[in-house]
């Protein structure tokens, strides 16, 4: 049976895709139970006790829609961050806001500046809107801060993104360094500044609220599903100046906000005590990969993520067969996409147990794969 006939020529062309292949879909595939989950950047240890308790508390409300307005989390992270609710857009998650960004500013066969090798839903957002992908290398397993603004510069890009701490590298930037590039940057071009990681990096990598707040050509991306440990429920925020925050409603979702995930981020933020104590719980987890990596001749890279890069010394297909034997295990990693960052592997942080399992499978891999 043929496709549909009307579909426009930009989803005609496009390939059916899922960015990231999900720890369920290889159980199904291979037909074995994943037992360490430890490949998505999920924060293992879990929300803190009194969100599990406020979702078990208002599930019976899970008939209401709702606040179309996401008055209250936006309330809260206002005085959470010391800006106002204007300053503040809600969205299911840092992927679905990037993707309403990239609708907002990309039009088909606009040049849009990443690092080559960076998120890819980003890139899928900006392929799915007809973009045009310009990619800028790593340099010493960082983004390249400079090679970014060269290339805008040179396309008269009209969007720039930029992780820090990065993702998959696990590598940051000062923030001082960040800031300088936020106002080296054209007043034509948007920046969005994805920092998903910001509560696991050093203290001197994220810049302050009040640094960005006043340019209208930045967009600072945070989430809920890391440090605070609520990645299924789709909770993410941006924040700007609120003239630029205020296109979102123009085009977003209003119902797409899920009631329990919004109580439960609610609950997140009022719980500063248990986000201290899980940051410190990553810290830790960070150390104990090393180590393992360490132990089987392996380098782990620095982080300020919820994961770390593993320099496995070779190429891809030898970080591939390492991911590949890992998942026979049972034990469940990821790797980065394109050389030379492919020649690592990621791990995510998980609880002891997790970490054991991958203890005691990554020396038979090794051995095997020679």
């Amino acid at each position: 049976m043929s496709a549909f006939s009307r579909f426009t020529p930009l989803i005609s062309a496009l390939p059916s895709t899922v960015p990231f292949v999900g720890p369920e879909a290889l159980e199904r595939q291979r037909g074995l139970t994943v037992q360490a989950r430890i490949g998505a950047n999920e924060n293992g240890f879990g929300p803190a006790p009194s969100v599990i308790e406020t979702m078990r508390e208002q599930a019976g409300d899970i008939w209401k829609y709702n606040d179309p307005e996401n008055f209250a989390l936006k309330a809260a992270l206002a005085a959470h961050l010391g800006i106002t609710s204007a300053n503040i857009a809600i969205g299911e998650g840092i992927d679905s806001l990037l993707g309403l960004i990239v609708r907002m500013v990309v039009e088909p066969g606009a040049p849009v500046v990443t690092s080559l090798g960076g998120y890819p839903t980003f890139n899928f957002h900006v392929a799915g809107f007809g973009g045009r992908l310009v990619t800028v290398p790593y340099v010493n397993d960082r983004e390249d801060l400079d090679g970014l603004l060269e290339a805008v510069k040179r396309e008269n890009a009209p969007l720039v993104y930029f992780a820090n701490p990065d993702n998959p590298m696990g590598s940051w930037w000062d923030a001082d360094k960040i800031v300088d590039f936020a106002r080296a940057l054209p007043e034509s071009c948007l920046f969005i500044l994805d920092e998903a990681y910001s509560e696991t990096g050093p203290a001197g990598s994220l810049p302050d609220i009040s640094a960005l707040i006043d340019l209208p050509n930045v967009l600072r991306t945070r989430t809920f599903s890391k440090a605070y440990g609520l990645a299924g429920a789709r909770v993410g925020y941006a924040i700007g100046v609120p003239e630029t925050v205020l296109a979102f409603d123009k085009i977003r979702n209003h119902f797409g906000m899920n009631r329990l995930a919004t109580a439960a981020a609610l609950a997140a933020l009022k719980d500063q005590a248990y986000l201290a104590e899980v940051v410190g719980k990553i810290h830790a987890a960070r150390e104990h990969i090393g180590v393992i990596a360490r132990n089987n001749g392996l380098s782990p890279l620095a982080s300020a993520t919820n994961f770390v890069a593993v320099d496995c010394g070779r190429d891809g297909a030898y970080a591939r067969a390492i991911v590949d034997g890992l998942i026979q295990h049972g034990v469940f990693i990821r790797m980065p996409g394109v050389a030379p960052l492919n020649r690592c592997i990621r791990i995510s942080v998980g609880p002891k147990h997790d970490l054991d399992l991958l203890a005691e499978a990554l020396p038979k891999v090794l051995k095997a794969i020679g």
